[in-house]
């Protein structure tokens, strides 16, 4: 039967133009409006950071934090929507300045690991156990600053301590090779595997891949998405597109370069995915010039290219593919697939 999938994204996928040269450009939409548009865009998931659902989260007590997440989880339920991940916001705070996980500084190591602990609390509010960790700031600006190795110990222990704290959660390590610092501990899906296969339930942690994340480390997201495929790791994605190695981009999915996305819907039709509840995620951001009223074309337009390429993989002939393979013919093959996708 043919995969029927399911699509999301996370509300910061609709902001307010601002960017690292330039400030806000469009009145922002509240949480409530946002939350209102995911059924009439085709989606049925959300993506959250843990403040995204507790605002100002390190100023609450226990008791506040649920009754937040359970007033959230009501609006969810209302809209028909999925909670799909939770994942708790390291970078931003002034105690992860050094890094969250690696910071040298042992009581900043602690908040880390608290920050999480009450992520995953959230999460279970909000009926959701997958939990994504995004290693932002897990990396360094100076190499001697920092052991690369002793790094990699306390992610692992940080993984260990939640894996622990909670027997049913799942966690999604994202990777990046960039971007807040200049060097990332675990820049690719391979280390992340890595990391899955050494921490104290393997079974119970696997990856996220981003496809400008992979094309920033110089590799191809298909490719990558192939390799976490094959070890049964490939939990959730965030597809979209990037221009050049310059910053995280966030583009539209396909926008860049139709043919790569193609073959990122290739690998996953092919490999099942989806099968087994997992989400199509999006993270494509507005464009700064964007006016506010059309806000989530982006995302609406994402969506579509997905579907539509993923028509072009079920209408792939695979006997003529094979034929070209056979025969080593991979001209003829490379003009095949792009006659296929000009609708020739």
């Amino acid at each position: 039967m043919a995969t029927e999938y399911r699509f999301s994204f996370g509300p910061w996928n609709i902001h307010e133009g601002a960017d690292p040269f330039g400030p806000s450009v469009r009145e922002a939409f509240d949480f409530d409006e946002k939350v209102g548009f995911y059924r009439g865009l085709g989606f049925v998931g959300i993506q959250f950071h843990d403040d995204d659902i507790v605002p100002d989260i390190d100023d609450k007590t226990h008791a506040q934090l649920m009754s937040r997440t359970k007033t959230v989880k009501a609006q969810l339920d209302n809209h028909g929507l999925t909670p799909e991940v939770v994942a708790p916001r390291l970078w931003e705070s002034p105690q992860t300045l050094d890094g969250a996980y690696t910071a040298n500084a042992a009581t900043e190591r602690a908040y880390a690991l608290e920050r999480s602990k009450r992520c995953v609390d959230i999460a279970n509010e909000i009926g959701c156990k997958n939990i994504v960790l995004w290693l932002a700031r897990e990396g360094t600006y100076i190499r001697e600053s920092k052991s690369s190795s002793g790094a990699v110990g306390y992610i692992l222990d940080a993984i260990n301590a939640l894996l622990a704290y909670d027997a049913e959660i799942r966690i999604l390590i994202e990777p990046k090779p960039n971007e807040p610092m200049d060097i990332a501990y675990i820049p690719t899906i391979g280390h992340a595997i890595g990391l899955a296969y050494a921490s104290a339930d393997p079974g119970r942690v696997g990856g996220l891949i981003e496809s400008a994340h992979a094309i920033l480390a110089g590799l191809e997201p298909s490719d990558e998405m192939g390799y976490a495929l094959y070890h049964k790791k490939l939990w959730s994605v965030h597809l979209n597109d990037q221009n050049g190695l310059k910053f995280d981009q966030d583009k539209a999915f396909g926008s860049v370069n139709l043919r790569r996305a193609f073959n990122q819907v290739r690998v996953l039709e092919e490999n099942g995915y989806g099968r087994n509840g997992e989400f199509v995620g999006l993270d494509v951001k507005v464009m700064r010039t964007q006016p506010r009223e059309l806000s989530t074309k982006h995302l609406l337009s994402s969506r579509r290219t997905f579907l539509n390429l993923l028509e072009k993989v079920r209408t792939y002939d695979r006997e003529v593919a094979q034929a070209f393979i056979a025969s080593r013919d991979y001209e003829g093959l490379d003009f095949y697939i792009l006659e296929h996708l000009l609708g020739k």
